[in-house]
């Protein structure tokens, strides 16, 4: 993370993302080493760890509030409060990458609330692209090939840990092809 990036955290959390988080508690399975990170919550900075979407088929995706594709938000929580009981789990990551995202996290995360209803997942404002994206974007970018071109790209990842693919920020939440992968992927059973 960038030190001018880092400024806004403290010291303790500035580094949050490269930490190794713990296996899933009550697991015997391991945690998947795509998920093997930490970052703060959104909402109060508290740092979660990624493993306990272990066994989860997650859609990963950096978002912005002032960007035209922000009205994605609303589409994601659908798609989310959709699936969630399926197993899908929806995870926003906050950039200023794109000069999109100014406010401090409390600013996003009532923007987020208030304005779209959001209920998944959200943290801190992190750097997506780049040499100084988080290790975990940097995992998504290498293992798809692409890194996040603009505000709500999309990571597929499955049950098992595997990144499935990545999706450019124009393919809505509701299309129809990330849809029937999402869907495709939740058909899959978890591994015990």
């Amino acid at each position: 993370m960038a030190l001018a990036a880092a400024a806004w955290l403290p010291a303790a959390q500035a580094n949050a993302s490269t930490a190794p988080a713990p296996a899933v508690a009550g697991s015997a399975a391991a945690c998947p080493g795509v998920l093997q990170h930490t970052f703060p919550r959104l909402q109060d900075e508290k740092p979660q760890s990624l493993c306990q979407y272990a066994g989860k088929v997650l859609l990963v995706v950096n978002t912005a509030s002032y960007c035209g594709f922000t009205g994605q938000y609303k589409g994601l929580e659908a798609l989310h409060a959709k699936y969630k009981d399926r197993g899908l789990v929806v995870l926003g990551f906050p950039s200023n990458d794109f000069s999109q995202e100014t406010g401090s996290n409390q600013q996003i995360a009532e923007f987020c609330e208030n304005t779209f209803g959001v209920k998944f997942p959200m943290f801190a404002k992190s750097q997506v692209t780049g040499p100084q994206a988080s290790p975990f974007f940097r995992q998504l970018a290498e293992a798809t090939g692409t890194a996040p071109k603009w505000n709500f790209h999309k990571y597929l990842i499955g049950r098992d840990g595997k990144v499935i693919d990545s999706y450019s920020s124009f393919t809505a939440p509701d299309s129809r092809g990330l849809v029937r992968a999402i869907e495709q992927q939740l058909a899959l059973a978890p591994s015990r």
